[in-house]
């Protein structure tokens, strides 16, 4: 496959680490030189220095004879550009633009992006998509990560094992014994920087972030069984007033009638914009660092605080002293990569990397095969792959036990018709099955071909 991913910051970076991972043929275009250099000393990927709604630029990247265009700079304008001219000159057959603000995602201008206008495929924004994300959470306290899978029928929970978790310390062979009418399974383990796949005989440990996917109607008691029986936050403070502080703030407005949501922002003309654009939601003009603010909010009796201003440092900060003031469960917005390290051990107990968000959503149109979405997950530790099962697959017809999955892989689920599955080593997975699969992100290749259509199909 050969990509020209357009802009070469964190997003663009990080899409070409995981094609590139794969053998894909990637160029990458960016106006600035170091980061150009930057990108491509670290990875064997080309790149172009120039204006990637430039015509020249896209054509000395390769954009000609490119299976797919990604645009992903920082300017909405050049990405709608790129993408206009990686059709209508280069007749590029995919193209997926970033389009963050909100004004050309109206409704009402939907016809913008039509073939006939404005061709673009996928537009993917950030700030809805970390909005929707941030919601899920809220959703389910105690869940540091949420992703829904097969039509909503099952999710993939990321759970923190404490010294409190009633499990630790029991190989999870035993889980099946111990709750056999519960329909979970670990996919994943994060252990002091090091993520792997379980096999039935390893062992939870106090510390350990986890990856569970579990029958959607059996996620409550799921919770419960990992230590976590939190009730979901009726008091929320959110701080900042941006498009992910807005629209999370309209989307809990819309959905949770019954939660009490107060905004702070630091910006006097924007508090005022959103304050005339929600309808519920007490809007505060102020720091939310500083303690007059946070006591206005009646911080010591709010249950979740969610930091989404543009300033890691004021979201980091914020909700540490929002804890340190009596407030229940703190999420924070992290941009910077570094940072993600030391969060936990800070006392914040969620962690919403729009990067790792936008990632994600741009690899489910990338993936081949039947594959219907694609999760990155722990910026690293693998994907979680939903695709469907055809005659002519391998893992079809025969027990899961027998099939020669690659290491690092594992079924989590299958979704026949509206039965949820969780696999055992005698289960077999029929055609048209939908498969829930956790893969290590070397991996990835193999599993696509499970699910590649050949040529006997047709």
């Amino acid at each position: 496959m050969r990509v020209v991913i357009c802009g070469a910051g964190q997003v663009g970076y990080n899409i070409a680490r995981y094609l590139a991972a794969e053998d894909a043929d990637i160029t990458v275009v960016d106006r600035d030189p170091a980061l150009v250099e930057k990108i491509s000393d670290a990875l064997d990927v080309k790149g172009v220095i120039g204006f990637a709604s430039h015509p020249d630029v896209l054509e000395k990247a390769g954009v000609a004879n490119a299976d797919m265009l990604i645009a992903v700079t920082h300017a909405d304008e050049v990405n709608m550009v790129a993408c206009q001219i990686a059709h209508s000159i280069f007749d590029v057959p995919t193209k997926i633009a970033r389009i963050r603000d909100q004004s050309y995602l109206n409704p009402m201008w939907s016809d913008l992006f039509s073939r006939e206008n404005m061709p673009i495929d996928v537009i993917i924004s950030p700030e809805l998509e970390v909005a929707e994300a941030i919601e899920r959470r809220l959703n389910i306290p105690g869940a540091f990560d949420v992703v829904p899978l097969a039509e909503g029928k099952i999710s993939l929970i990321g759970i923190h094992c404490s010294d409190d978790t009633p499990i630790i310390n029991t190989p999870l062979r035993q889980l099946t014994e111990l709750f056999p009418k519960l329909h979970v399974r670990v996919v994943g383990i994060s252990r002091e920087g090091r993520g792997f796949v379980p096999t039935a005989d390893d062992e939870l440990r106090a510390g350990d972030d986890i990856y569970v996917v579990v029958d959607q109607e059996h996620l409550q008691r799921t919770m419960e069984v990992f230590g976590h029986s939190e009730k979901e936050a009726r008091k929320v403070i959110i701080v900042g007033g941006g498009n992910i502080g807005f629209n999370l703030a309209r989307r809990i407005e819309e959905s949770h009638p019954h939660v009490h949501l107060k905004l702070i922002e630091v910006d006097k003309k924007q508090a005022e914009r959103v304050a005339r654009a929600l309808e519920r939601t007490v809007v505060i003009h102020g720091d939310a660092l500083e303690t007059e603010i946070l006591e206005e909010c009646n911080i010591d009796n709010a249950e979740t605080i969610v930091a989404v201003s543009n300033d890691d440092e004021v979201n980091i900060l914020s909700s540490l002293l929002a804890k340190r003031h009596g407030c229940r469960r703190a999420t924070a917005l992290i941009n910077t990569g570094s940072y993600s390290s030391i969060i936990s051990t800070l006392g914040i107990d969620t962690v919403v990397n729009p990067r790792s968000i936008t990632v994600s959503r741009i690899l489910q149109h990338v993936r081949r095969g039947r594959i219907r979405s694609v999760h990155t997950v722990a910026d690293g530790l693998g994907e979680i792959i939903e695709a469907e099962a055809l005659e002519t697959s391998g893992l079809v017809g025969v027990p899961i036990r027998e099939v020669k999955l690659p290491p690092g892989v594992i079924v989590g689920a299958i979704l026949r018709g509206e039965e949820v599955i969780i696999p055992r080593g005698g289960t077999v997975i029929r055609a048209h099955d939908l498969v829930v699969i956790f893969s290590s992100t070397e991996a990835v290749k193999k599993v696509e071909k499970f699910f590649a259509v050949k040529l006997e199909f047709f």
